[in-house]
């Protein structure tokens, strides 16, 4: 029988182990086998790509991440899915697994901060050579493919600045070229986005965030078609990075109310962008919400639905008054991270080389989650904040 992906989630992977509806957590570093010949079975199915119901070594993971693995592979639609301790740590396992040395890659200007780093810092002692391309300029991008391009990463949209770029046209690109495509989908997760089904080689979401949503857990995962799959697994058996159980099941233990959690966070972002976009201290505010816009015909083109993060801009020649409202905001935390129940805000310095979005005098960038909480009481605590700026 077909299931719907809200079905799918609760009832995927209900464990066999002890008649209990999620997994229990098993913690192991020796598995053993009943002989030499199970254990020689076991690793032939490893290198034929065969369904395995455990490991042969802790490293490699747990009867618990087995069945977060599962999940997550029919969510995304994947060939299969590594799970690692980070977000950003898959974002790593990506570039390392996937580039090499003379390569070059294709990084948009707009990528998470630890992204630009490695890229910057890490792929260099390796002879990677890394260009950045304008995520609003599909031309620019274009212009920048060589014969040593081999890898382009995408993130969508970009976790500061919210812009959404034609996927579709990035694909068509990238396949003529015989270049591989990998994307951070982890603002929209694959529950409004799968982008191995519209054509991209590899998809990663920071589990941390929404697949968890109680910020208490901290994983990533990396889901990939058949063209990947062996230098990912390859490389991700070397290095040596995994999940623990313990993590897994408090992701597994989330990702069950994903959809409905997605749904209040949407619905509550809404009200607040709609009180948000009126207020005269604030220039503008990053999220899909004009109708006439560029980001919101791309987002409405790709995504069936959007989550609580986005950006507002505020024009005032006193940052001080800008870091008091931040700090007067009783129901939005300070604090890094996004994705869990709870609403956040941070300010954010833009003086970056973003050469893609350009920031006018005087302008201010403060990133905003919207939890779980009551939309109106986020309102009134933005609307007592927002007298504190000059």
């Amino acid at each position: 029988m077909k299931k719907s992906i809200s079905t799918l989630l609760k009832h995927s992977s209900f464990s066999k182990i002890n008649r209990s509806v999620n997994p229990p957590v098993v913690r192991a570093s020796t598995i053993l086998f009943d002989s030499m010949q199970e254990l020689a079975s076991h690793e032939k199915k490893i290198l034929q790509d065969k369904p395995i119901t455990h490991y042969s070594y802790g490293r490699y993971g747990s009867q618990t991440t087995i069945e977060l693995q599962k999940i997550v592979k029919e969510l995304e639609q994947a060939h299969h899915v590594f799970l690692h301790s980070t977000g950003f740590g898959s974002v790593s396992l990506a570039f390392m697994a996937l580039a090499q040395s003379g390569d070059e890659v294709l990084v948009g200007d707009n990528v998470y901060s630890p992204t630009r780093e490695i890229t910057e810092k890490l792929l260099p002692k390796y002879n990677i050579k890394t260009k950045y391309y304008d995520p609003n300029n599909i031309k620019d991008l274009q212009s920048k493919i060589t014969k040593k391009t081999k890898l382009i990463f995408v993130e969508n949209p970009g976790s500061i600045t919210f812009e959404f770029q034609d996927l579709k046209e990035i694909i068509k690109l990238a396949k003529n070229k015989n270049i591989i495509t990998v994307m951070d989908n982890t603002w929209a997760t694959p529950l409004y986005f799968k982008p191995l089904s519209l054509g991209f080689d590899v998809s990663i979401s920071s589990a941390t965030k929404y697949f968890s949503g109680h910020s208490d857990a901290m994983g990533g995962t990396l889901a990939v078609n058949k063209k990947t799959y062996n230098k990912v697994k390859f490389c991700d058996k070397l290095l040596g990075s995994r999940l623990s159980a313990d993590e897994a099941y408090l992701i597994i233990r989330g990702i069950r109310t994903l959809d409905v959690r997605l749904k209040v966070h949407y619905e509550n972002t809404v009200k607040v962008v709609n009180f948000l976009r009126k207020q005269k201290k604030i220039k503008e505010v990053l999220y899909p919400h004009k109708p006439g816009s560029k980001n919101y015909k791309m987002w409405k083109k790709y995504y069936s639905g959007a989550t609580g993060l986005f950006s507002i801009v505020i024009k005032t020649k006193s940052k001080q008054s800008v870091l008091k409202f931040v700090n007067k905001l009783e129901l939005f935390g300070i604090g890094y991270s996004w994705g869990g129940f709870e609403s956040l805000a941070i300010y954010h310095n833009i003086s970056r080389n973003r050469n893609f979005y350009k920031f006018g005098k005087d302008e201010h960038l403060v990133r905003i989650h919207v939890g779980l909480e009551d939309p109106q009481d986020l309102i009134n605590d933005l609307k007592n904040s927002l007298r504190s700026i000059k």
